[in-house]
């Protein structure tokens, strides 16, 4: 099996995601694939259903490779990431035009890059092991992939918290936030491939909702409402007082100060845009975000090195820049 695989099984285009030895971090030429593979599956009449998976329980997709970016940002290759970056972006925007139900199956991470793979599409389903998160602070770059859109879809505090901590969010809380849509278990994923297979497309919900675990998510909805309580704040330094009256998981303070400023920037500015339009406010946040040194040193602490101890270029000033 190649790294993307597209087949039709019965009345579905299935596309696979099989890169697990790196969770299914999407490299240029997977976009492509992807992209390829939705394209022809929408336009197959025997095609009633579109669902994208993953070959490993490990991971749904653990976002885009951003090492990749950052040997492109080092060498000076600018213009070659913007370029990868528009054509992940139209990925983006072609899912959520897709005209047959898409259907998302997040076992295990789903991070950056594999939000923009399921966010926008109509039907994500998550299992027990789900984690889902936009974490792009905590490595000198920007939430994308159409995150200040779907993060402006919901209440301003959540969705601005979410992106400037890369809080983690277990099924519970994704199908609080709206992320998700159900939760199904890891084990009973065959069968519902199975029964989507030989489904029509006008009893696709019917399906899903038949493979639906309930779920209380009344817990999970409140500890999101008092943790990100205050980051509706009209500036950073206002949001950041706010996470310094609560107890948040991931401090903010940890995480690129640049970043954190160009996140909040760039989710004021896309709220009520279409996401084609915070699309295009993402790619000038991203073209700048390349360019940073903090981009270099959080690709390098968290996914090279490992070692979770960046040096960021300045010292956290909640005042946006």
């Amino acid at each position: 099996m190649t790294e993307v695989d597209s087949q039709r099984r019965g009345r579905a285009g299935v596309i696979t995601l099989n890169r697990p030895e790196l969770l299914n971090a999407l490299t240029f030429s997977m976009v492509r694939a992807i992209h390829a593979a939705l394209t022809a599956h929408a336009a197959d009449a025997l095609v009633e259903v579109i669902v994208i998976r993953s070959s490993t329980p490990k991971a749904f997709c653990a976002g885009g490779d951003m090492r990749i970016i950052a040997e492109l940002s080092r060498a000076g290759r600018f213009a070659e990431a913007e370029a990868e970056f528009r054509e992940e972006y139209a990925l983006n925007l072609a899912i959520a035009a897709c005209p047959k139900p898409y259907v998302a199956l997040l076992d295990g991470i789903a991070m950056g890059g594999g939000l923009g793979l399921s966010v926008h599409g109509r039907h994500r389903v998550v299992t027990e092991h789900a984690l889902l998160a936009m974490p792009e602070t905590a490595l000198g770059f920007i939430p994308d992939v159409g995150a200040s859109y779907f993060f402006n879809q919901m209440p301003l505090d959540l969705g601005m918290w979410l992106a400037l901590t890369g809080a983690r969010l277990e099924a519970a809380g994704a199908l609080a936030s709206g992320l998700a849509t159900q939760m199904t278990r890891h084990d009973r994923l065959p069968s519902l491939l199975a029964a989507l297979q030989d489904a029509r497309a006008g009893s696709i919900e019917e399906v899903l909702r038949s493979y639906a675990e309930p779920l209380d998510t009344s817990a999970a909805a409140e500890a999101l409402r008092r943790q990100s309580a205050g980051f509706d704040a009209e500036t950073l330094a206002a949001a950041y007082e706010a996470w310094r009256a609560q107890a948040a998981e991931q401090s903010i303070a940890a995480h690129s100060p640049a970043s954190v400023a160009w996140t909040f920037e760039l989710l004021r500015a896309a709220r009520g845009l279409s996401l084609a339009q915070a699309l295009e406010l993402e790619l000038a946040a991203a073209k700048r975000a390349i360019r940073h040194p903090d981009f270099l040193e959080g690709v390098r602490a968290v996914l090279i090195d490992k070692d979770h101890r960046p040096r960021w270029h300045e010292a956290f000033d909640p005042v946006p820049v």
